[in-house]
């Protein structure tokens, strides 16, 4: 079986709303396609693995952002070279959120991000709770659960995940969703999002794929067509509920 190395950052503190589960679905679909998935779960303070073929962050409260800041930092210039690498990488939230220049709290705090997304992100009164449906000229209808007052604006043109059709996304205003960078995505779905969207999955393994063996060709899986069948129609269902 082909390894393939899965980095998953800081889920002690940052893994809300489902985002665990991204973990567990793309090891289960490298496992139905025939690879050998290895996960590194790593914290503050843990050794880095030596070789690193995905990342998956998931979002987390202000507390488990300041548990995290002082290590990521540490940290920030390996996970650019990742991504200039092109290295697969999905950033949800607050991982997003310090995955940019940097976060700027109600207070007037700047906090620095690691700047794999050339983005920021200001902190609002006001919360965005509800459902959020988007288009995606790469994946089509993405669905999930957006819960953040950050409002995240670009500071260069870059090509976002998707278009919003319900919810807000990046902020009230862009009608937006993420951003993407090389191979890494970010976005402010929550679900967890690869449940509902498991083409997003696919990208991830087979960009993986890609950057160790050199190709992007994944085998037939019976048992995933039956998965993703049903996972189209929770997406269709997901898609009409109100917020």
């Amino acid at each position: 079986m082909r390894r393939i190395d899965v980095l998953s950052l800081y889920t002690n503190d940052m893994s809300f709303y489902g985002d665990m589960g991204n973990v567990l679905i793309v090891s289960k679909r490298l496992s139905f396609y025939g690879f050998e998935p290895v996960v590194h779960f790593y914290n503050p303070g843990d050794s880095f693995p030596d070789h690193v073929d995905m990342v998956l962050g998931g979002g987390g409260q202000d507390s488990g952002q300041k548990n995290i800041f002082d290590d990521l930092q540490k940290r920030g210039r390996q996970l650019r070279d990742l991504a200039s690498q092109g290295v697969p990488m999905l950033m949800i939230c607050g991982m997003y959120q310090l995955f940019g220049k940097y976060f700027l709290t109600n207070s007037g705090k700047k906090i620095p991000g690691i700047s794999v997304f050339d983005l920021y992100t200001e902190a609002s009164p006001e919360r965005i709770i509800g459902n959020l449906v988007e288009e995606s000229e790469l994946f089509g209808r993405l669905v999930g659960f957006e819960n953040h007052s950050g409002q995240t604006y670009f500071s260069s043109p870059l090509p976002p995940l998707g278009r919003v059709v319900s919810g807000f996304g990046n902020n009230m205003k862009a009608g937006t969703d993420g951003a993407m960078a090389n191979n890494a995505i970010g976005t402010y779905l929550h679900g967890p999002v690869l449940s509902k969207n498991p083409v997003l999955a696919d990208f991830l393994i087979r960009k993986a794929e890609l950057g160790r063996y050199g190709t992007e060709e994944l085998a037939p899986s019976p048992a995933l067509r039956r998965l993703d069948g049903l996972a189209a129609k929770a997406n269709e269902a997901a898609s009409r509920r109100p917020r």
